[in-house]
């Protein structure tokens, strides 16, 4: 089996003086990193201390940019103009190259609110698109695999990752199921590592509602933020491990 797949996650989104998440545990075993960048959650002292912990761990840096939404944890949806998300994100992707030592980024990965909507909304997924093209060409876009912001990006010539999730479940169209409703997130790890090696190795997944549906995996993602979510990314790493599928950081995949 000759497989290349990328593990990806949400870390750096501890705040001030709280920490969310085990990302020391997590950074071992994922090829990815997408760090909050100071606007859903993070700062500068815990983006500093993320990218420093990625960078030992030889894991791929990834901006995690979001709306300004500290409050609501960025999950919150907004209005903005496209001049807003292309400021919103400059500043945030900007910050985080800052703290990096070679000054660059990997990829690219909205959060949130913002990558839920994109996924719909034409001029937000332009925005976003043409945004990381007039900051480093290079980057890699991660978007939801077959959704139409991964054809919008195509198009404009982005570099993109299709992702999929170890933990969420997905509707008939292979969008996520809103967090709102019961199932949204899956919790047992057993379902969890067997369904992710069903998307890598048979581009198959079940809906929320038991339907077969094809899929595309180039980067697989288990949130940081999940209960158990270092357990969780330890057993898919290692069943990906005994499968014989290679971990590998986006930039050596696509």
């Amino acid at each position: 089996m000759d497989i290349k797949v990328d593990l990806n996650s949400d870390v750096g989104e501890s705040f001030g003086v709280y920490k969310m998440g085990l990302d020391e545990e997590i950074m071992k075993y994922i090829s990815s990193a997408n760090i909050a960048c100071g606007f859903h959650a993070g700062g500068p002292s815990w983006m500093r201390a993320t990218v420093d912990l990625a960078e030992q761990n030889q894991v791929g840096i990834g901006a995690h940019p979001s709306y300004p939404d500290i409050e609501g944890f960025g999950r919150r949806d907004m209005s903005v103009s496209p001049d807003e998300v292309r400021n919103d994100l400059t500043y945030q992707i900007g910050a985080l190259q800052a703290f990096t030592k070679s000054k660059k980024l990997q990829h690219v990965k909205p959060h949130g609110a913002m990558y839920n909507r994109a996924v719909h909304d034409k001029d937000l997924a332009t925005s976003i698109c043409q945004t990381i093209l007039d900051i480093d060409p290079d980057m890699i876009l991660i978007v939801p695999s077959g959704s139409k912001w991964a054809k919008i990006a195509k198009q404009i010539g982005v570099r993109i990752a299709k992702e999929t999730f170890a933990d969420r479940s997905v509707n008939p169209d292979g969008s996520l199921v809103s967090r709102s409703i019961p199932g949204s997130v899956i919790h047992n790890i057993d379902d969890v590592v067997y369904r992710s090696i069903e998307m890598i190795t048979e581009q198959k997944v079940r809906s929320i509602g038991g339907e077969e549906i094809d899929i595309q995996t180039d980067s697989l993602c288990v949130h940081g933020d999940t209960p158990g979510a270092a357990k969780m990314v330890k057993a898919i790493r290692e069943e990906l491990d005994s499968e014989g599928i290679n971990v590998t950081p986006l930039s050596l995949i696509v």
